[in-house]
């Protein structure tokens, strides 16, 4: 038995999918999911975190703390210490998604053992896959990552093959952030094209970016899902009113159809866990309701 500490929501919802949950001995201060992450002792903190700030204001104060910190999040090291942990799972991804991975590194090896620091660093759905079987090997619980990589695999083909035979592929703008507007990247883009859409502004296995509002008046999108990084549905949908005074924004093919959808992407879009493959049935469900009856929004 390992004892596992996990800095990112993904990486607990990964280790919980293989049956590890009672080796976590400690969590990130996002990790919410599922319900024994929360009686976790917590190694992470974030001051921007649930402080009520506006998009552009936490994005003004994102850049601000990278900038001058190099981080936004800070380790608690005495708890961490008290925890003692064998494995440690980070990323390097994204400073903005959790702990820099180089701090976590420099930590580990402080501590006694010193700590194996898992690094999960996806930029696709196959790449998700791969970290889950990473995790696996790591606690010595390979044969668990092919029964849970196996089911989720399953789940996605069967999308991807009744979305292929779809002609229509409507313009989908995966939005990523509002104020100011960011495109989708990594693995949000491939996950539209599974579905049976487009993203014509997504960055396919790269970093998203912010991009010009002209940029999304010109694409012309069909589909508009706002899939916030970090946001829960209720906190995207107070956004949502910023994107309606966007110049030009009732010009929109999606805002004059009515196609404008709000998604849980703290829990699925951005989180790259198991819960991912949930994001490729819901996006079915929006692009192709007619066709996808079970995923359709209501």
């Amino acid at each position: 038995m390992s004892r596992l500490v996990s800095l990112l929501p993904a990486a607990t919802e990964i280790a919980a999918a293989l049956g590890l949950m009672d080796d976590i001995v400690g969590v990130s201060h996002e990790c919410d999911f599922p319900e024994e992450a929360n009686v976790r002792p917590r190694v992470t903190r974030c001051p921007v975190h649930q402080a009520g700030l506006s998009s552009r204001e936490v994005d003004d104060w994102v850049r601000r703390a990278l900038r001058e910190n190099g981080t936004i999040y800070t380790i608690d090291e005495t708890l961490l210490r008290e925890l003692r942990p064998d494995v440690i799972l980070s990323q390097k991804l994204c400073d903005v998604c959790a702990v820099n991975y180089g701090t976590v590194v420099r930590l580990a090896e402080t501590l006694p053992g010193p700590p194996h620091v898992v690094n999960l660093e996806p930029s696709s759905l196959s790449d998700i896959f791969d970290d889950i079987r990473r995790v696996a090997k790591v606690c010595g619980v390979s044969h668990r990552a092919d029964k849970v990589v196996a089911e989720l695999s399953t789940r996605v083909e069967a999308v991807r093959e009744r979305a292929a035979k779809i002609p229509a592929r409507p313009r989908c703008f995966l939005m990523e952030w509002i104020d100011p507007p960011f495109c989708s990247g990594h693995w949000s883009p491939e996950l539209v094209e599974i579905a049976g859409g487009h993203d014509p502004l997504g960055r396919m296995h790269q970093p998203s970016v912010e991009i010009k509002w002209e940029a999304v008046l010109d694409a012309r999108p069909e589909v508009i899902v706002l899939a916030l990084c970090g946001y829960d549905v209720d906190r995207a949908r107070r956004d949502c009113e910023l994107l309606g005074k966007f110049p030009g924004f009732d010009s929109l093919p999606a805002a004059q159809n009515n196609r404008v959808h709000i998604v849980d992407a703290s829990a699925c879009f951005a989180r790259p866990g198991p819960r991912i493959v949930d994001s490729v049935e819901i996006l079915a469900g929006i692009l192709h309701p007619e066709e996808f009856p079970e995923f359709s929004p209501s």
